[in-house]
């Protein structure tokens, strides 16, 4: 244990120092790249080197300089070539490659340019070509060395090689005159190379500066477009992937996007807390890398929300693809010793299929996403283009439902149930009917959903307990009122409150009131649903369970909850798999209800061959056609003075 510390330690100085040998390597690129950047100015400075000594050589007419120019222009063409015909943007071409090249040319130059002026001074040549030559060697030594600064060795060697023979040659005349000429060279030196020095030093801080901005700038962008949570990318980074792959594909290409939304998610960071939703977050993004291709861009798009996006072959490519994707997710995990099943809807859309650039394709993706979570959820969809008929209709049904609450096209029918003992009515079913002044009468089946879907529910559901609650204020007080009620207006802030409010501003006493409630409610079971439930319950509210046999019955509903009623779905009194199983199941709940003094109601009736059977079973109560539609009002009314005048007779008669 004791060696893991050092060990550590090392690994971190190898991975700083390797860190820092790359931002070296390429800050010394960058540098070498300055030399070659101005081949111009290169080809610039030789030709007015070699024409001065051309024009010494001739001055003089020493055959020495004559060969002296020739060599220098010999070089100066060669380093001239070099410069045009290496790239340091080549890949084959490596830095020291291109350094070594360079050195070469420079240093052998810079000799040949230094010694041709030494040579002068040393053969006592005329004073107007000694000071041209050296004027040249001088001049040109301190130019190059501010140029070439980027790479410190080159500068300083081509102003030694260049100076320094001048300095010697000066020294060795023993002229006065010219030792100070060669001491004041060696001063020239020390200022260019403390020049030099500078030069490189800024050079090389402003591009490890850079280097290090563009890095930082490079993980920014990458952090940018990375989700915190799963690693997989972001909304941002979706977009960019998408962007770049539609731009590279060609037109005979096809992609799929499948946009996953996860059912529920809400209730795992509600009852688990969110750190267990981030750990169920990060497992479906690692199911998901597992299962999809590698050319898949993944990405989390927001909350419980994935996207991905990718390549195919044909749509059976896709739906096999979707198919395993939603198997994968779907499969049980285990966090932290908890056993979780995520369920998922799936939306998925084809290009060029459904759409032929990215927003179409995320538009017509999200659709069917939508229409798998409509039709019950834990499903795959397809987008189709009735879909999008759909929706118009949906969103037109949703303006529409808006407005008909201000405009009061909206009326509540009330459908009796009756005793099936007695045949005499024992309460109303509020039901909502909306006459639109165009379309005519449009069904509950097809506003309902959409108030559900949109939230208007909650308005809706509130506006007919109200008006469900006046109207029963005015009936004879053994007959009560039933309303159904939204899983999504129980759980409205508030919800119990208004209701307490509906019942007084109508003067109603709470047990005239039933509130019918579907099994959905207690699956997705929460704290503010048994709430609602026990502050209803503490005043005097009943409750019934409505249409029970049609989703997830559990007798558990029935002994947790305080349940008045049970309401038998239609679909066992007069479905088409009305026989033998569903008498049998009618008679099994009927004795359940006796026994827990629970009232049971058949809904459904229209012969009165089915009365009489639902009657043997057990019922207690019954509701449909054969005893009367949903009526208005006033109608209602009518039907409980005409009753209570029935009554009234058969008392008289009888006395």
């Amino acid at each position: 244990m004791g060696a893991i510390g050092p060990l550590r330690k090392l690994r971190t100085l190898q991975t700083r120092r390797t860190r820092t040998d790359k931002v070296s390597a390429r800050v010394r690129r960058l540098l070498v790249r300055t030399l070659y950047t101005q081949p111009l100015s290169l080809a610039v400075g030789a030709f007015t080197t070699v024409g001065a000594a051309a024009v010494a050589a001739w001055v003089s007419g020493i055959p020495e300089l004559t060969v002296a120019c020739f060599i220098l222009a010999f070089i100066a063409f060669a380093r001239i070539v070099a410069a045009f015909g290496l790239s340091p943007d080549k890949v084959g071409n490596s830095t020291s490659m291109l350094e070594l090249v360079y050195e070469i040319g420079a240093f052998s130059y810079a000799l040949a340019l230094g010694s041709t002026a030494a040579y002068s001074i040393w053969i006592a040549a005329e004073t107007e070509v000694v000071v041209l030559l050296v004027a040249n060697a001088l001049c040109y030594g301190v130019g190059v060395c501010a140029r070439n600064a980027g790479r410190l060795t080159i500068a300083v060697g081509q102003l030694c090689l260049a100076v320094l023979p001048v300095a010697m040659a000066s020294f060795l005349t023993g002229q006065p005159a010219f030792i100070a000429l060669g001491a004041t060279i060696f001063g020239l030196i020390a200022g260019m190379l403390s020049i030099a020095i500078n030069i490189f030093k800024v050079l090389r801080d402003s591009i490890a500066s850079a280097e290090t901005s563009a890095q930082l700038a490079d993980k920014m962008q990458v952090l940018a477009r990375t989700d915190v949570v799963t690693g997989l990318s972001n909304r941002a980074g979706l977009n960019h992937s998408m962007v770049e792959t539609m731009m590279s594909i060609s037109e005979e290409s096809r992609l799929a996007l499948i946009w996953i939304d996860l059912d529920r998610f809400k209730e795992v960071n509600d009852l688990l807390g969110h750190p267990v939703g981030d750990r169920v977050l990060t497992e479906v993004a690692r199911r998901l890398r597992d299962v999809c291709p590698s050319s898949t861009t993944v990405s989390r798009f927001g909350g419980d929300e994935f996207v991905a996006f990718c390549p195919i072959e044909d749509r059976k490519h896709a739906e096999q693809l979707a198919s395993e994707i939603h198997a994968e997710i779907m499969r049980p995990m285990r966090i932290e010793g908890d056993r979780l099943e995520v369920r998922a809807s799936l939306g998925v859309a084809l290009l060029p299929d459904d759409g032929k650039d990215a927003d179409t394709l995320m538009q017509c993706a999200d659709l069917a996403l939508y229409h798998a979570k409509v039709g019950g959820r834990a499903q795959t969809c397809f987008f189709d283009k009735s879909m999008t008929r759909d929706l118009v209709r949906r969103r037109e049904i949703e303006d529409e439902l808006r407005l008909a609450l201000q405009r009061d096209e909206l009326s509540i029918f009330y459908q009796p149930i009756v005793d099936l003992e007695t045949g005499q009515i024992r309460c109303f079913e509020a039901l909502v009917r909306w006459f639109h002044p165009e379309k005519g009468e449009l069904r509950p089946d097809e506003f309902i959903p959409v108030a559900e879907e949109t939230g208007v529910i909650v308005t809706l559901g509130n506006w007919i307990t109200a008006q469900a609650a006046r109207t029963a204020a005015t009936w004879p007080e053994d007959i009560t009122i039933a309303v159904n009620l939204s899983p999504l207006q129980i759980r409205a802030p508030g919800a119990a409150l208004g209701m307490r409010n509906a019942l007084k501003e109508a003067g109603l006493d709470p047990s005239r009131m039933i509130l019918e409630v579907t099994e959905s409610l207690f699956i997705e079971d929460n704290h503010a649903t048994a709430n609602f439930i026990q502050e209803m319950s503490g005043i005097g509210v009943q409750f019934a369970l409505d249409d029970f046999g049609t989703g997830y019955s559990s007798l558990a509903h029935i002994n947790r909850f305080p349940l008045s009623k049970i309401k038998v779905d239609r679909s066992f009194v007069s479905g088409p798999h009305v026989g033998k199983k569903s008498d049998a199941i009618i008679r099994a709940v009927a004795e359940m209800g006796n026994t827990l003094d629970m009232e049971i109601v058949a809904e459904g009736l229209e012969t009165i061959e089915q009365v009489k059977a639902v009657k043997e079973a057990g019922c207690t109560l019954g509701q449909g056609y054969y005893f009367s539609r949903a009526v208005p009002d006033y109608l209602a009314a009518m039907l409980l003075a005409q009753e209570r005048d029935g009554e009234k007779r058969r008392a008289a008669g009888g006395e």
